[in-house]
């Protein structure tokens, strides 16, 4: 059989997560990927670059884009933010847009909708955290949002709980091109190995403080070597914007970077599935949120 006939029925294509901070994009993403690839806190604008996961089937491969929450940026570093999520629709065969059957999220959702240019792509809304509301406040959301929007699909869903999201794979597949796969079967993403030992880094910054430190913060992988015997070495640089921040995110004798130090280490095992040597240094890079140059060398642009 010659790959004409081989996937004459295989279907691939790009699906892009978009919604507000903190919908539960990045869980959706892990959920459908049975896998943790995107990281994942209570706090909103954990995910500042697209995420891309690869699913592949028997007869399907899809490409799923986890994007940051669209918001109103106040500094650069936010517009490559909200970029990456704009870039990530363009390039869609289908968007799932998430809001939440928790909280007043309607306005700032119809806001987001009324700005962004769809081009006619195939759009299902996805209304997350089912599990945490009665029914009888779930049917009148389905039935604003069927009445004022032409969504294609409206799916509840839980996605920490996983429950619909058999149902929101079925309707994906059905507005999927047929294609070949882009990707090879047993590839789970594109991004090399550090950039999520990078991710697991901030994951862990933002689970261990409050307030603005974590936002202030990037980790940037400056030697990651793999070895034959023994453990792979990893340099990691922990950049903030404020000198007073520092001593804080080193703590009392070097105790609370030890303690992000020790969680990372042991989800960065996990992740690469081998023994590592992590070692964390803590650097300033003053306004780098707003800086151009800095935000290219620490890839967000």
């Amino acid at each position: 059989m010659n790959n004409f006939e081989k996937y004459t029925n295989f279907k691939a294509g790009y699906i892009t997560i978009i919604g507000r901070p903190n919908c539960g994009k990045s869980t959706l993403t892990n959920a459908l990927l049975n896998f943790k690839l995107s990281i994942v806190t209570h706090k909103p604008q954990t995910t500042r670059q697209n995420i891309l996961g690869i699913l592949s089937g028997e007869n399907y491969q899809i490409i799923l884009m986890d994007t940051p929450g669209l918001l109103t940026p106040k500094y650069k570093l936010q517009e490559t933010m909200v970029s990456a999520a704009k870039k990530a629709i363009q390039d869609a065969d289908l968007i799932l847009f998430m809001t939440e059957a928790t909280g007043d999220y309607r306005e700032k959702d119809i806001q987001i909708l009324k700005s962004l240019n769809f081009e006619s792509k195939p759009i299902f809304l996805l209304i997350n955290k089912i599990d945490l509301i009665h029914k009888d406040v779930l049917l009148p959301q389905i039935e604003y949002y069927h009445q004022n929007y032409k969504f294609q699909e409206i799916v509840p869903i839980s996605a920490l709980k996983r429950d619909g999201l058999d149902y929101l794979l079925k309707f994906c597949l059905e507005k999927l091109p047929i294609n070949p796969p882009f990707y090879p079967d047993n590839e789970l993403s594109i991004y090399p190995e550090r950039f999520f030992v990078a991710e697991i880094i901030r994951e862990k910054i933002f689970m261990h403080f409050d307030q603005e430190i974590p936002y202030t913060t990037t980790v940037h992988i400056e030697e990651f070597k793999e070895r034959d015997k023994g453990k792979d070495y990893i340099k990691a640089m922990i950049f903030i914007e404020r000198a007073n921040h520092r001593k804080i995110l080193i703590g009392k004798n070097g105790q609370a970077l030890k303690k992000i130090g020790q969680m990372a280490r042991e989800e960065i095992e996990k992740f690469l599935s081998r023994p590592v040597y992590l070692e964390l240094w803590v650097g300033v890079r003053e306004k780098w949120r707003d800086d151009p140059r800095l935000l290219r060398e620490f890839g967000y642009t």
